[in-house]
């Protein structure tokens, strides 16, 4: 079966037509790296990364260039690094937050089973001209102006929404009818209520640039522009990202790059992650239903968290509770019992067309994770499962997986093993029953098997 995707520019699923078949070229909004990477985060990268792995198995892991950028210029950053690192000079304290938090996703990320991109470019590096050539932000903002797409005023380089008469498009929204949304200023000097920044400048305080418009920082959409066409081309395959990206910032990048470049699209698929909330409500601070990937991790097996979010379509919304962790969990544990002792079949086995048909039509893990037990043998659900970043360990290794902090001592409850076994062999019950209450309280659970007694932690 061929790939199908959704379009959201179309609003049409279709077939998959890669412009270069041997340079086939993805963009994902990557994370602003000021805080520690939330669950809602993990969706994208857990959903884009099923993609990558599909678009290597169809056209070859050389032929695939999947980029994914790191925000690392931001007023969040700012205002984080001036609140942790009050006594350093501001370059300095915005370099502290972002190396760290950037470290921390990725571990985060890479826990949960995720590729890495084939390119990870950090907008600090593509805001001035470069000695490679490469796309950057002051010479597509100068572009713009000189393309009669941009203007200066008030301080300010601002996109002129008004020159392009099929702005919205993504988005379905009308320019008379549209909204302020994020990060959108509806400032006095604008020509256009929904034009936007470009460049702004910065005060002594604040990290800035020297550009023909004075010293100062680029608008938050720019970013993705340049770092796109510097790695991918000026158009290039799939976009994807978040469903709260559409408007405004992929509606603004798609009109900052086609009328730079003069061209129809930007990209030929946009592709979007559906929203996450948790136990039926938005995920807040102020509801104490926030949680870190990390935060999870520290509890839970990452293949769990994995699995629990392709156990929904990436384009529905999907409700995290405990109930579906629980769910997740008892799946996983039947698998790794199921293919014990299995090495997995290649991925392009005849066996596994199923599985790849279900993954093919618009990336329908649900449909695809339910042909697992149904209708294949062990060898082929290993390697389906191994394709979706899933049994990457053995099942020893997963019944003894416990959080991080959790000191598990095996000689210590091999031993144990052994006594209770010696006391059932010497029909001392009392004493066995004692050894196994004991191990369970330390949570320990003993099971007991024509091969002997194992034991695993308790969930």
């Amino acid at each position: 079966m061929s790939l199908r995707l959704f379009n959201t520019l179309t609003k049409t699923k279709d077939e998959f037509a890669p412009i270069d078949a041997k340079n086939v070229r993805m963009y994902v909004c990557g994370p602003t790296v000021y805080d520690f990477a939330h669950i809602g985060n993990a969706r994208p990268a857990i959903v884009f990364d099923v993609l990558f792995r599909l678009l290597r198995h169809e056209y070859g892991a050389e032929h695939v260039t999947y980029v994914r950028n790191i925000t690392d210029v931001d007023d969040k950053i700012n205002e984080r690094a001036l609140r942790d690192f009050p006594g350093l000079p501001l370059n300095e304290a915005i370099r502290n937050v972002t190396e760290k938090t950037e470290k921390q996703y990725h571990a985060d990320v890479g826990e949960l089973g995720c590729l890495r991109p084939t390119v990870e470019p950090r907008a600090t590096e593509f805001v001035l001209p470069r000695a490679d050539g490469k796309a950057d932000m002051v010479s597509l903002i100068a572009q713009l102006i000189a393309r009669g797409h941009a203007y200066e005023a008030g301080g300010e380089v601002l996109f002129d929404t008004q020159s392009m008469p099929d702005y919205g498009r993504l988005s379905g929204r009308k320019l008379d009818e549209q909204q302020a949304g994020a990060r959108v200023d509806v400032d006095a000097h604008k020509k256009h209520p929904h034009d936007f920044v470009l460049w702004k400048q910065s005060a002594s305080n604040e990290p800035g640039w020297e550009s023909p418009w004075g010293r100062g920082r680029p608008g938050w959409h720019i970013e993705c522009s340049a770092m796109s066409a510097a790695y991918l081309g000026e158009t290039f395959d799939i976009h994807g990202g978040g469903l709260d990206l559409i408007f405004p910032h992929h509606e603004n990048e798609i009109a900052q790059s086609r009328c730079a470049h003069g061209t129809s699209v930007m990209a030929n698929v946009w592709m979007h992650n559906g929203f996450l909330q948790v136990e039926g409500q938005k995920m807040s601070k102020s509801l104490g239903n926030f949680f870190t990937i990390r935060d999870l991790l520290a509890k839970e097996h990452p293949e769990v968290l994995r699995l629990q979010m392709l156990l929904t379509h990436y384009r529905q919304p999907i409700d995290w509770t405990d109930s579906a962790r629980k769910q997740a969990r008892a799946i996983l544990n039947h698998w790794y019992q199921f293919t014990d002792g299995h090495y997995p079949l290649e991925p392009s086995s005849g066996e596994l067309k199923p599985v790849f048909d279900a993954l093919s039509d618009d990336l329908n893990t649900p449909a695809a994770i339910g042909l697992f037990t149904q209708t294949l043998s062990p060898m082929a659900l290993k390697a389906a499962a191994n394709f979706l970043g899933l049994l990457r360990s053995d099942l020893n290794a997963w019944r003894r997986w416990a959080p991080a902090g959790q000191t598990v001592d095996e000689d210590e409850i091999e031993s144990r093993i052994k006594a209770r076994n010696a006391a059932k062999a010497a029909k001392n019950f009392a004493e066995s029953d004692r050894i196994r209450d004991d191990l369970l309280a330390k949570g320990i659970v003993l099971k007991d098997g024509p091969q002997g007694t194992t034991w695993e932690l308790k969930k």
